[in-house]
């Protein structure tokens, strides 16, 4: 158990290190321990290292090579342990509900969003050593697997880690797009750091809040995605708004001028240089 202070020290840490570093189970945790400090995320880590080594022993029954499985094989065990066996699904009656972005909240309830059910799925595939990450899918969170030899899959963890074929790809953009004339483009295979795993897991956290209309929790969200990635400018201006609304005029002009020394020459830039006069002028 921890207060909230020694939980943003220690996900401070994560984010200071190199990205390749980065255990994205272990930093979702965290994040998900802001809502609730008081949780031992020890319960949680004992499930994580029990479901890797679930996943090891699926790997070693199915007899097939352990130095250079196929993303296939490696699809196949996943979806075993995770889907079937312990029963990991994505939830679809209850989408928007904030327990589904909390990794604590999907451990308990095994339910959970794309995302939060992809990191699952990424920490169990690289405890054996997978290749596996995110992939920059629009609106859908989809993680693709390699192996040694460099062929690749891609599976969908929400939808029980099914295989995506590219037609299965292209409808899928077609519906998150809501465009029938959407295409598949090369950006859409590419894969995405655990920095930006986490960025959207929060991401999903803070439009929650947002639309729920709750001002204090859409500021902390941004603060820990501010954690994670300082030099976004766009995180420094949301900020600066949530303190506004909050009538913490300060703090506004603070984040404010952060977005400012963030973003390049232009009319955002003036035009936010101005707000900053104007609330230095209001507090005093």
């Amino acid at each position: 158990m921890a207060s909230v202070e020694t939980i943003k020290a220690t996900l401070s840490r994560i984010s200071a290190q190199s990205d390749d570093a980065i255990d994205v189970a272990e930093a979702a945790l965290l994040l998900a321990s802001f809502d609730h400090p008081a949780s031992d995320l020890q319960i949680y880590r004992e499930h994580l290292k029990a479901m890797a080594e679930a996943v090891h022993d699926a790997a070693v029954a199915a007899a097939f090579d352990m130095d250079n499985p196929s993303p296939e094989e490696m699809a196949h065990v996943l979806t075993k342990v995770l889907a079937e066996e312990l029963r990991y699904a994505g939830d679809e009656d209850t989408y928007d509900d904030l327990d589904n972005a909390n990794l604590m909240r999907v451990i308990e309830r095994r339910r959970g969003l794309p995302v939060t059910l992809g990191i699952l799925y990424i920490y169990a595939a690289r405890a054996q050593g997978w290749g596996a990450a995110g992939l920059n899918f629009p609106g859908h969170f989809l993680i693709r697997l390699e192996s040694r030899d460099g062929r690749r899959s891609i599976i969908d963890p929400f939808h029980s880690g099914r295989l995506m074929e590219t037609q299965s790809l292209r409808e899928l953009l077609k519906l998150v797009r809501q465009d029938a004339a959407a295409e598949l483009e090369s950006a859409h295979y590419k894969p995405v750091s655990n920095r930006e795993v986490l960025i959207r897991l929060q991401n999903n956290v803070k439009t929650r809040r947002v639309e729920l209309n709750e001002i204090t929790g859409t500021l902390e969200a941004l603060v820990s995605m501010q954690m994670l990635d300082p030099d976004n400018a766009n995180l420094w201006r949301e900020a600066g708004v949530m303190q506004m609304r909050l009538g913490h005029l300060k703090h506004a002009v603070e984040a404010f001028e952060s977005f400012v020394a963030r973003v390049p020459d232009g009319p955002e830039r003036r035009k936010f240089g101005k707000v900053v006069q104007e609330l230095r002028e209001r507090l005093h």
